[in-house]
């Protein structure tokens, strides 16, 4: 029997999320320069105007992703990652559309994200251009960097 994924909105302090942002951690400092890494620490994903969700398998974490208001009607997609022995299963397409879902719920009109320009992170690229998003330019708090890769669709 196939254990049921749930997503829900969560503290970012959970206890047990521990190991998966320390996982998001290593992962973005495995090829990016520290300069060029935009991640939030849990602290920060817990202030106000952040929407933070939790994937669960069976109860165990297996992935997360937040949702940041920037504007009154646009938002940004922070941390969101799935562990790496979870992936290939369509689990970064369904926290993706948890977060464009609540993100419509929120009353926001536009999305952006910034990720890694680098080989690495070509899968997540190619999630989000398959949702829907286009390359933009750096938007609200952000500079040109070769590092980034910065997205944006309307919702």
């Amino acid at each position: 029997m196939e254990d049921t994924i749930e997503i829900a909105r969560e503290t970012p302090l959970g206890a047990d999320l521990a190991e998966l942002h320390t996982r998001h951690a290593t992962a973005m400092h495995e090829d990016t320069p520290p300069e060029s890494i935009h991640m939030l620490p849990p602290d920060a994903l817990a202030a106000p105007g952040i929407s933070f969700f939790v994937m669960r398998q069976a109860g165990r974490p297996v992935g997360m992703g937040a949702l940041k208001r920037i504007a009154p009607d646009e938002g940004e997609i922070k941390s969101m990652h799935i562990l790496s022995e979870m992936r290939g299963q369509g689990l970064a397409q369904r926290m993706l559309e948890q977060l464009i879902s609540a993100a419509r719920d929120e009353g926001m009109a536009r999305l952006y994200l910034e990720t890694g320009s680098q080989d690495s992170f070509a899968p997540a690229r190619q999630l989000y251009l398959r949702a829907g998003f286009a390359e933009c330019g750096p938007y609200v708090g952000y500079q040109p960097d070769p590092n980034s890769v910065f997205l944006m669709r309307a919702i």
